[in-house]
């Protein structure tokens, strides 16, 4: 394979691109392939003509300090070669249109993106602007007065629904609920830096603790829409999502589908959506229409919603069978199947300490605040979350008058004043208990697994503590200001002598010197 990036060759086409028209009129950057497979056939012969650059070395290697922090050279020259590469630009204009300027820009292309922490948990329910993004193509350009939504498969009566048909009360009830959605690579990082994984094609993006968000979702039930068709023939168990972004796993190509249980839809927990905190969707997150499954891993709310199939088994589509699987620890490059790893769907018991931050030198009087987010999916909702300041040993409860929102399907934020004596270098780490009990791993090793998904160990970071209500370190700071030296970075050595000789001798008197009397 051609070098990976950051010093990935320019791409080069072979001979004149494809052209692939738009499929339907106002329906920009969509390309229907599951329904062609002689189209399908094209582009994997095409894929064949080229060497393309290696997937990043960022798990051995350090992480680059730049923004983006990865830019997907080797997915955006497949797009170039099969002559989508007005993609890669249309959806670079939505991050810049419609995201925040400070996010954190985890991979350029597909875009993987995240908030900057202090903010992520400054409001329980997240801003547009701020929720994470985690796609895995290009961003269509659907105009809303064009799209229809088809429904088929094992339904009793196929059926296509404009937006407007969807948005009709007289047809459907209109519902909004608050709900988080999570990316199962949440704290990859974590994973990555004490125990490397697959890096997978896509690229199992270094994500930290922002891959996470809380919305007012607008829409209406799936189960209400499956009724409007009659329900379903006897037999069928699963609902299959198609969204129309293109997806390349491989050296093949696809749409983006997924699939959900129908015991899932049964009980009102797949919403589809086109409003997100009372506006619009925005391009990037699914508009005009996006599925939005409680509980669940991320990457089962599809987005650009086009289809909606009834199925008898899970969907056979790569992204559902050959993806966000979860395997044993003994499992790797050695010996992974698609068949020996479970799928993820319910997200588990989860939290994050967001402020301080990992090796933040923190100054204070005996106690320092902490500020995070704690979450569990399937239904469950977070009861206690406990805070410890010794890597574990002792556990001080978040007041319950300190947490947001209690709500079935979404997190809730958290802030602690903790209580803190000793000084120097401390591991604070928090775990989260939820009404069914369950609680998080105690150690990163613990969760593991090949494919860095769902890191859900208890969340550490290291701290340096400097307790100013300690006499000695009082008088040091003063003598510090007073000087205009700076205590950080704590690395640079003093350029003061650390007491006088008076001082020295004094100190020494009160020890009885260094050495023995006898």
């Amino acid at each position: 394979m051609a070098p990976a990036e950051p010093n990935a060759p320019p791409f080069r086409p072979k001979g004149k691109l494809p052209v692939f028209g738009d499929e339907r009129e106002g329906w920009k950057g969509y390309i229907e392939w599951e329904k062609y497979p002689e189209k399908k056939k094209q582009v994997e012969e095409i894929l064949k003509q080229y060497d393309f650059p290696d997937p990043p070395e960022f798990q051995l290697a350090p992480l680059p300090k730049t923004n983006p922090i990865l830019t997907g050279e080797r997915f955006k020259q497949y797009h170039y070669a099969t002559g989508l590469g007005h993609l890669v630009d249309t959806s670079w204009q939505y991050v810049l249109k419609e995201k925040a300027e400070d996010m954190v820009h985890v991979l350029q292309f597909p875009y993987n993106g995240e908030p900057p922490g202090d903010r992520l948990v400054s409001t329980e329910i997240t801003r547009n602007e701020d929720f994470f993004v985690r796609n895995h193509g290009g961003v269509p350009e659907i105009d809303s007065d064009k799209f229809f939504l088809e429904i088929d498969g094992l339904v009793n009566n196929p059926k296509r629904l404009t937006l407007a048909d969807l948005q009709n009360e007289e047809l459907f009830p209109r519902e909004t609920k608050v709900v988080s959605l999570q990316c199962s690579g949440t704290r990859r990082l974590e994973q990555i830096r004490q125990y490397p994984g697959d890096g997978d094609e896509l690229i199992n993006a270094p994500w930290g603790e922002g891959a996470i968000g809380t919305a007012r979702w607008t829409g209406v039930s799936l189960k209400k829409v499956i009724k409007h068709c009659g329900g379903l023939k006897d037999g069928a168990k699963h609902i299959e999502l198609f969204g129309a972004d293109t997806y390349f796993k491989k050296g093949k190509v696809y749409n983006y589908v997924v699939s959900v249980p129908w015991r899932k839809v049964k009980t009102h927990e797949v919403l589809l959506a086109w409003e997100m905190n009372g506006k619009p969707l925005p391009k990037i997150h699914g508009f005009p229409l996006r599925a939005v499954v409680f509980g669940y891993i991320g990457a089962r709310s599809c987005k650009w919603l086009y289809k909606i199939r009834g199925i008898r088994d899970p969907s056979e589509a790569p992204v559902q069978r050959k993806e966000y699987l979860y395997y044993t620890p003994q499992i790797g490059k050695q010996n992974a199947l698609y068949s020996n790893g479970f799928s993820i769907q319910d997200m588990p018991v989860s939290s994050a300490i967001i402020s301080p931050k990992d090796m933040d030198v923190i100054t204070h009087d005996g106690k320092v605040k902490l500020r995070g987010w704690a979450y569990s999916g399937g239904g469950h909702w977070p009861i206690r979350v406990e805070v410890s300041p010794d890597g574990g040993a002792i556990w001080y409860e978040v007041p319950t008058e300190n947490m947001s929102t209690k709500y079935y399907h979404a997190w809730r934020l958290w802030e602690i004043d903790l209580p803190l004596d000793p000084e120097g270098w401390l591991e604070f780490c928090v775990r989260t208990w939820d009404n069914a009990m369950n609680t998080q791993p105690t150690y990163v090793r613990s969760a593991w697994n090949w494919d860095l998904h769902v890191t859900s160990s208890c969340h550490r970071i290291r701290i340096y503590s400097v307790n100013r209500s300690k006499p000695l370190t009082a008088a040091r700071l003063k003598a510090l200001e007073e000087n205009g030296i700076p205590l950080t970075p704590i690395t640079k050595p003093l350029p003061i002598e650390l007491e006088t000789d008076e001082q020295y001798q004094a100190s020494m008197a009160e020890q009885s010197g260094r050495e023995p009397l006898e």
